[in-house]
């Protein structure tokens, strides 16, 4: 597996790239590769096929001039920026064909990120589907997309980011875990204290990092998807 080193700063790049890793993985341009990354500014991303209005406190977002976008995956919306790492892997199916079970998809990548982050806080737990949490309470959720031989996972780990902010900008759940038990995001959403330099090291560990590279060969696919998906309005408000 390959580590993708990125020098990223617009939050419409950090989506293209990571739909490009998996469409040049399905293309045989590529493979399996990791990368871990933080949007440079706050921004409410929207699962494939959420309803942003359900979701999202738009009028806030637009007054605070944060951008809603739409990433490939499902899942519902998240908040990012800065003390929000986030992660993306993109596993061949080919060579583990079980990968094509959502269940089993879930089960195979969140249990390495749940022993990555165990090295530096050993009582963090796997609840839901794919929430981790830590004292009762989610820092990371995830979500996936399978393609024909390939598929792309990716969640979130918040570890020094505004839980205040994150409350204001979506609204109350409409799809909930059963041990959320009701609570709001302010009540439910924590950060949870790591090193995240340390993190990286861990969860290269975990996924047998080979070797590290720049995303310049990727870069062509990603100013594609740009001009096709995410400079497009209609795509980030499709629903």
């Amino acid at each position: 597996m390959l580590f993708i080193s990125d020098g990223l700063n617009d939050s419409r790049d950090h989506l293209a790239l990571d739909e490009a890793l998996l469409l040049s993985a399905e293309r045989g341009e590529g493979g399996e590769a990791l990368r871990v990354w933080e949007f440079g500014r706050p921004v409410v991303v929207a699962g494939r096929s959420t309803r942003v209005k359900d979701e999202i406190d738009t009028d806030f977002c637009h007054g605070e001039g944060v951008e809603v976008l739409r990433r490939c995956t499902g899942g519902a919306s998240v908040v990012g920026g800065p003390g929000c790492l986030m992660y993306s892997v993109v596993l061949s199916l080919s060579q583990q064909g079980a990968l094509r079970k959502i269940d089993i998809a879930h089960r195979y990548v969140m249990s390495r990120i749940l022993r990555a982050i165990q090295t530096q806080i050993p009582e963090v737990q796997l609840q839901g589907i794919c929430d981790l949490t830590w004292n009762e309470q989610k820092f990371s959720g995830n979500s996936l997309r399978i393609g024909r031989d390939y598929l792309l996972y990716h969640g979130t780990i918040l570890y020094s980011f505004d839980l205040q902010f994150l409350h204001r900008c979506l609204k109350f759940a409409p799809r909930q875990p059963e041990y959320r038990q009701g609570r709001s995001h302010l009540d439910f959403v924590t950060n949870i204290v790591i090193d995240p330099n340390l993190f990286v090291d861990e969860i290269k560990a975990v996924f047998e990092v080979a070797k590290t590279v720049d995303s310049s060969p990727y870069h062509s696919c990603m100013r594609q998807l740009r001009l096709d998906r995410y400079d497009d309005c209609k795509w980030h408000n499709r629903h």
